[in-house]
């Protein structure tokens, strides 16, 4: 059996040479933030190659837009020119939901 890894997130991403580092987060069912959100936690970080991440990319792109293209993901509408382009969300969260995209059903 292999093991596997449930995340809720990437946290961060950082970038040194030819090394890309990619830092996944939990959301503690325990520690809140001054907002009373769930805090995020440490639990793995991903190690690659720039070559290999940029493959890793590619892959998701593709996934996310098998999502979209099925259904279970919608593409919110462009924003103003000073932030980001494309964001995707859940059809679950309402259109105007002050939640992050990333947070995970759990902590609903």
């Amino acid at each position: 059996m292999h093991d596997e890894l449930y995340t809720d997130g990437v946290d961060e991403i950082t970038i040194g040479g030819s090394i890309v580092r990619v830092d996944l987060v939990s959301l503690s069912p325990t520690e809140r933030d001054a907002n009373n959100a769930p805090k995020k936690v440490f639990r793995q970080r991903l190690i690659f190659s720039v070559e290999s991440f940029a493959n890793s990319v590619e892959v998701m792109q593709n996934a996310l837009q098998g999502l979209v293209d099925a259904g279970a993901v919608r593409r919110n509408p462009p924003r103003g020119s000073g932030e980001q382009a494309q964001t995707t969300s859940t059809e679950r969260d309402p259109p105007n939901s002050p939640r992050s995209p990333n947070v995970s059903s759990n902590f609903r």
